[in-house]
């Protein structure tokens, strides 16, 4: 065998070895996901398993929290976010923060906000005026809500830019700025399910997706349950977009290719069956929803247009 037989054999075989590594490495690729644990609950564990099944490409969960979510996919930290709130805007500048800029939030599913307590809790049902006295501490033995003679203890998440806490404020007070009143404040949702599902006397919120793995009680609000079809018609008051994030230049195709499969039919069957409501089911809540939110931005304007003023006639004086 002659030498240029040999350098061509040996060529080709370094080819084949190329082309094989090459397709193991796409078969072995990941996507990498960071975000609230409510939406990965509500639906991304199951849509991933979904996704890897019929392209083979897998998602690196990393969790963290909505915030994560936003900001890891801004910095390019990940690949893909998951959130339960919108970015933030500086009320002074009317821009987004520094930190959640050049992302793109895709709303895909529906989430409801529901009120957890211990299951040996005899309450049922909540109103949402008796929601907004608990938070604001006026509420503060069990007695007033129908319950044993024993004391409220309301868990809240840390600040006030967390999915849930943000939200609340969003749609129950209508004001970002809203101090609650809590008994016990935890750095994340975790600590806050866990001490509910061994606390008699606690109570707090979270995503319907995430109580219903949880070992508590969920009350009905204003006599609704956070059901599929309740949440679908908006008859429960307490729901807000789940949205998917994206940085605005990635160009990565698989990017592009496993949104477009959570936006699809076959995502939205994965949705369905998980009973989160996709989207596109319930687009007529869009509207009361982005109206309750202007709501809250209107006040948070106000409130700090009110605070500079008063600074200025302060610094007048």
């Amino acid at each position: 065998m002659n030498k240029l037989v040999v350098l061509l054999l040996a060529g080709a075989g370094l080819a084949m070895a190329s082309f094989l590594a090459g397709n193991s490495l796409a078969e072995t690729r990941k996507l990498t996901w960071a975000g609230c644990g409510i939406s990965k609950e509500a639906f991304m564990a199951e849509m991933a398993a979904a996704y890897k099944e019929k392209y083979g490409v897998e998602i690196d969960f990393k969790g963290g929290g909505a915030t994560k979510g936003i900001r890891q996919t801004a910095s390019r930290e990940v690949m893909i976010g998951g959130t339960c709130r919108h970015v933030i805007e500086d009320p002074k500048t009317l821009t987004t923060l520094p930190e959640e800029r050049r992302v793109q939030l895709t709303p895909v599913a529906w989430d409801a906000l529901v009120v957890i307590v211990h299951p040996s809790n005899p309450v049922g049902s909540i109103t949402l005026d008796q929601v907004r006295d608990l938070y604001e501490g006026k509420i503060t033995n069990w007695k007033q809500l129908g319950g044993f003679d024993a004391p409220v203890e309301l868990y809240v998440r840390k600040g006030k830019i967390s999915g849930v806490g943000r939200t609340l404020r969003e749609l129950v007070f209508n004001d970002y700025d809203k101090e609650f009143i809590a008994t016990h404040v935890v750095n994340s949702s975790g600590p806050l399910h866990r001490a509910i599902e061994g606390n008699p006397n606690g109570v707090g919120v979270t995503g319907i997706s995430s109580a219903r793995r949880l070992k508590v009680k969920v009350l009905k609000l204003n006599g609704k349950e956070p059901s599929y079809e309740n949440i679908r018609s908006g008859d429960y008051l307490l729901y807000r977009p789940l949205y998917m994030v994206t940085h605005m230049q990635n160009t990565d195709p698989e990017v592009r290719r496993f949104l477009s499969f959570v936006m699809s039919e076959e995502g939205k069957t994965v949705m369905r069956k998980v009973g989160t409501v996709p989207y596109e089911d319930a687009i007529h809540l869009w509207l009361k929803y982005l109206d309750q939110q202007n709501k809250a931005i209107v006040k948070l304007h106000t409130n700090r247009g009110l605070a500079t003023k008063s600074e200025g006639k302060i610094r007048e004086r």
